[in-house]
């Protein structure tokens, strides 16, 4: 039973479905069903906008977000899909903050959906800093099924590794 580091906190049943459609050849046609269409995000503009609207629609009060863009040095290695930072600096007598959203390039070529869900999830930290019972209403709330999108898109990077 090979392991699937990116579905390890699930259920074992969860698991062996997964591992049910790979040995059948599937997968890739599983995630294609469900998530046809890729997006049309592809320049940093672009994302910066896509995020500013999403935030502008369910954060209108949290912090102004002064950069999001797709970051190549992003990968799995890290375990990271996006970050969110928050660099303060001191400008005259006043400390200013600035707020970066970064996510990982692969999501250039995934499903509309993955990418909705990683930018809900940065954006979310701006006003939850934890993965908390809060966080995860306010990701939810942003994108209903939050949680199935979550999983399936680790059950796309479990593909994306096989390829």
């Amino acid at each position: 039973m090979t392991p699937l580091k990116y579905l390890q906190a699930y259920p074992a049943s969860l698991q062996e479905q997964v591992r049910q459609l790979i040995a059948d050849d599937r997968l890739g046609e599983y995630l294609s069903k469900r998530y046809p269409d890729n997006h049309g995000v592809q320049s940093d503009k672009a994302l910066y906008t896509y995020a500013l609207d999403l935030k502008q629609e369910y954060l209108r009060n949290a912090p102004a977000i002064d950069k999001v863009l797709f970051d190549n040095r992003l990968d799995l290695t890290h375990r990271a899909l996006g970050l969110h930072t928050t660099i303060s600096r001191v400008q005259g007598g006043k400390l200013k903050a600035k707020k970066e959203i970064r996510i990982a390039s692969l999501f250039k070529d995934a499903p509309a959906e993955f990418l909705k869900m990683i930018v809900v999830h940065e954006l979310a930290h701006f006003k939850e800093s934890d993965h908390n019972k809060a966080f995860y209403k306010l990701c939810e709330h942003m994108l209903p099924g939050y949680h199935q999108v979550e999983f399936d898109v680790r059950v796309y990077l479990t593909w994306r590794d096989m390829q």
